[in-house]
């Protein structure tokens, strides 16, 4: 026994001792440091690195993909109107070649008369009562409406 305790209190033992618990001490703060470490590896930083680039430079294009469509989807239904426009003038031509169409349209709108008929206008008893004021700025003559802006700007300044 003399010689373990004679053993345990050489320098060569306390050295060895001392070495072994420094080595416990490296490998509980390794594994803690390994427990602790992150799990974004290098290989996966540069994946993440090269995905957000790639979002990046799509997001552009995608945009300008998207609103083009969307040009398109207008100007298609902007030509689909006119279109439709088109067939409505053409049939409003086609009308207007027939003489029969045309004799009526003027008859309406410019009251002609044929030789030997009589024209007649009926006055609606209401209208008449109506006063100018009244009437749209499109029923009155021109310058009806030039005098009654005079009159409203004369008004305003006093």
């Amino acid at each position: 026994m003399a010689v373990k305790d004679r053993d345990r209190f050489s320098t060569a033992t306390r050295i060895k001792l001392l070495g072994e618990q420094t080595a416990a001490r490296v490998y509980r703060s390794q594994t803690k440091r390994q427990a602790r470490r992150s799990r974004l590896t290098g290989r996966a930083a540069l994946l993440a690195l090269v995905l957000c680039t790639l979002i990046v430079a799509l997001a552009y294009p995608m945009r300008q993909y998207v609103s083009q469509r969307a040009e398109i989807a207008d100007l298609e239904r902007e030509k689909r109107q006119a279109s439709e426009r088109v067939e409505q003038l053409r049939d409003l031509k086609a009308r207007w070649q027939d003489d029969a169409y045309a004799e009526q349209q003027i008859r309406q709108r410019l009251h002609y008369v044929l030789p030997g008929e009589t024209g007649f206008v009926v006055i609606d008893p209401d209208a008449a009562r109506q006063s100018r004021a009244d009437l749209g700025a499109a029923d009155r003559p021109w310058y009806s409406n030039v005098w009654d802006g005079v009159d409203k700007s004369d008004a305003s300044d006093q």
